[in-house]
């Protein structure tokens, strides 16, 4: 699955303020895989990647309040879990997670568009991973995987939400707060994420 980003072309017309607001859609879809994991093994600090999760969305209200992010880099960077020390699969959607936030961080710092596209990137790998590890037979062919990855209903759940993100952001001229707030519910998805896990189990 690493075929071009879908909505690559139309992240490249939008602002900074925009992309920072479509990383942090992305990295709220994402977030339970991380709070889960965080629960179960009692790892990292989740209430801390809340808080500066909360702080981005904070900072693209116009007005609202605004966080020193490359205070905050070091500390998400801590809450990366080491595949090699976790060798249960719930650590690299974790990782994806924690992965996408820090590239948000970047993103609103150095308002570079390549990081938003590697959000949107990993967020597509996550459910990409998910589907092979969870359904994937060992009997298919490489194109025979790539064609049940691109056809499942995650994966298009997934191209959806983020058509749906860049189509809010690209046809909204000012983004207020009522605008942020309803971004943010979408990404929230009533606490279910991008592979179907919610943190309430």
């Amino acid at each position: 699955m690493t075929d071009r980003l879908p909505v690559e072309s139309q992240l490249r017309s939008l602002d900074h303020k925009k992309l920072a607001a479509y990383c942090a859609a992305l990295t709220e879809r994402q977030f339970p895989n991380f709070a889960l994991f965080s629960k179960l093994v009692e790892f990292g600090d989740f209430k801390q990647l809340e808080t500066i999760l909360d702080g981005v969305w904070q900072s693209l209200i116009p007005g609202g309040a605004q966080m020193n992010f490359e205070v905050q880099l070091d500390k998400v960077e801590a809450n990366m879990p080491d595949l090699d020390t976790f060798e249960m699969y719930g650590a690299s959607p974790a990782l994806d997670a924690v992965v996408s936030l820090y590239s948000t961080l970047v993103c609103i710092l150095e308002a570079d568009v390549d990081e938003a596209v590697a959000v949107g990137n990993v967020s597509r790998e996550c459910v990409a991973m998910f589907i092979e590890v969870s359904e994937g037979d060992d009997q298919m062919s490489d194109e025979e995987i790539i064609r049940f990855i691109t056809n499942h209903e995650l994966m298009l759940q997934e191209d959806e939400f983020q058509e749906e993100v860049v189509e809010r952001l690209t046809q909204v001229k000012q983004m207020d707060k009522a605008f942020i707030q309803n971004l943010r519910v979408l990404a929230r998805n009533e606490g279910v994420s991008n592979i179907g896990i919610s943190d309430d189990a």
